[in-house]
């Protein structure tokens, strides 16, 4: 059995290499041109030839978004960026308009194409139309369920491969196709700058009262009725690889190395084990604890259980954060630990270590010293090199973290 491929996202270099580094199979990403993330620091052409590199070492892949809907005056530079692009030997092409897929198939008729979830695909005659046209694979609209899925795939070739989010945040919006943000912010979300209004607290006017403000009664805490809950699919992975889905893909280019290093690492468990016992498998207890690990909005199963079970609106703009982030492992050698600081920690403090594995480790050390050999009480300083006691060897790009107060 093919195994199912992770997808994991990737804002620059540093995310790209844990994402690798904690299992990903592939890495999506964006460059300085027609993505649909503004906020990322993006790929410029000579690190995009980095990150090819890496991944053909590795046996990965890099699939590029070109997603965005390119207007009249960008059209005419896409050809030239396409076989730059096609040069470089990225591995596909993500892709949301039908004249940029038939723009690639012309200009870069090798190239893989990736039919983005900006295109809305819902059934199985537009995923077959797209295949027609060119497209080796579809992200499927987000707001599809299990059975949707398995429809499309019973009728659709087997050549075509299915994509699916399984993680990360939700967009109020039909497949993100939003003009809110735009509307009252002049930020455009389906270029890349969304400036997130439906995550805002709101208020209700009335026509015939000017100046009387309403809250709009939803509970103690607020009213955020566009808010939408995080997605979390990692109990059905069995589910979602029994419906055909080619591809499990991970929301959050614009998230931090560690969001993607520990979800990565989660559902790489989850896949793996259910390979290894298909028929009786439940998630992994140390997977599901993971993804509690970086900061979420409350978790849902999106629309994979039919509309009427999609629990879409949460009660609070803010995030679930439980667990700091302290540093990362440079190095180990006779019980020492070198490490970079990402957040401050005292002396005292347990620090539980997360591993490329998937595993975790706990230990408390006696004590910490600077760059310069001194002993300190704590790690106040950004980045700052550091090392402890730790008895047991840490392989480097682990990940140092402890809980919240």
């Amino acid at each position: 059995m093919k195994k199912v491929e992770l997808l994991s996202p990737a804002g620059d270099i540093e995310r790209l290499k844990y994402a690798f580094e904690y299992g990903a199979d592939a890495v999506y990403l964006g460059a300085e041109e027609y993505g649909m993330r503004a906020a990322p620091k993006n790929f410029t052409l000579d690190q995009l030839q980095e990150a090819v590199n890496i991944a053909n070492s590795l046996g990965k892949k890099i699939y590029l978004t070109l997603n965005t809907v390119p207007t009249n005056e960008e059209v005419g530079k896409m050809p030239e960026f396409i076989k730059k692009v096609a040069d470089i030997g990225v591995h596909a092409v993500i892709v949301a308009d039908i004249g940029v897929l038939a723009m690639v198939k012309e200009v870069a008729p090798d190239m893989e194409v990736h039919v983005s979830t900006q295109a809305g695909i819902v059934n199985y005659v537009s995923a077959n139309a797209a295949y027609k046209l060119g497209a080796k694979r579809v992200v499927l609209a987000r707001e599809l369920s299990f059975e949707d899925i398995i429809t499309i795939r019973k009728n659709t070739p087997a050549g075509l491969d299915i994509e699916c989010f399984v993680h990360g945040a939700m967009c109020m919006s039909f497949s993100g196709r939003c003009l809110l943000s735009h509307y009252l912010t002049n930020r455009d979300a389906n270029r890349g700058e969304c400036a997130q209004p439906c995550r805002w607290e709101w208020t209700l006017h009335e026509k015939t009262r000017p100046g009387m403000e309403y809250d709009i009664a939803e509970n103690e805490g607020g009213t955020y009725i566009m808010n939408a809950n995080d997605l979390c699919m990692g109990p059905y992975v069995d589910m979602l690889v029994e419906a055909g889905i080619s591809s499990l893909k991970i929301e959050g280019r614009a998230k931090s190395f560690y969001y993607v290093a520990s979800v990565t690492s989660a559902y790489r468990k989850a896949i793996d084990s259910y390979y290894e016992n298909p028929t009786d498998w439940l998630c992994p207890l140390s997977a599901m604890e993971e993804l509690t690990k970086t900061s979420h909005r409350r978790y849902s199963t999106g629309f994979y259980f039919g509309p009427e079970n999609a629990t879409q609106t949460t009660d609070t703009s803010s995030y679930v954060r439980e667990w700091d982030l302290l540093g990362v492992v440079e190095d180990w050698k006779d019980g020492i630990l070198y490490c970079s600081q990402r957040g401050k920690f005292t002396l005292g403090d347990e620090i539980e270590v997360l591993q490329p594995s998937g595993d975790t480790l706990r230990f408390t050390p006696s004590w910490i010293k600077n760059a310069e050999g001194e002993n300190v009480e704590s790690t106040p300083h950004s980045k700052m090199a550091f090392t402890v006691d730790c008895p047991v060897e840490i392989r480097p790009m682990s990940i140092l973290r402890k809980k919240a107060e």
